[in-house]
């Protein structure tokens, strides 16, 4: 099961310190545009570079509408790690501050 976050609780989470973002969209995607502060780790590649995000943290991924990070989410689950959730919409629901 996928637990989904709205944009304004994702941005205060990840502005506070309490997640980590995880950006799954392709490169192209990520340098038009993505939260600062995230770690940008394509779904292609995911499962290859687990190591890159503790599963001690909460984790919280994202790509553009909400499709491929809700696979990331039941992914990272698969793998071990329980606190992680989606950015509902995507990064079209985005109403944070973006970064280039």
């Amino acid at each position: 099961m996928v637990h989904h976050l709205s944009s304004d609780r994702v941005e205060s989470m990840a502005r506070n310190g309490q997640a980590i973002v995880v950006d799954v969209r392709e490169s192209s995607e990520y340098r038009a545009g993505h939260i600062p502060r995230s770690r940008h780790i394509p779904l292609s590649q995911l499962v290859h570079r687990l190591k890159e995000v503790s599963k001690s943290h909460t984790v919280i991924v994202v790509c553009q509408s909400g499709s491929r990070s809700a696979r990331a989410c039941e992914l990272l689950s698969q793998a071990g790690y329980t606190k992680v959730f989606n950015l509902s919409g995507g990064m079209a629901n985005w109403k944070g501050p973006v970064e280039r």
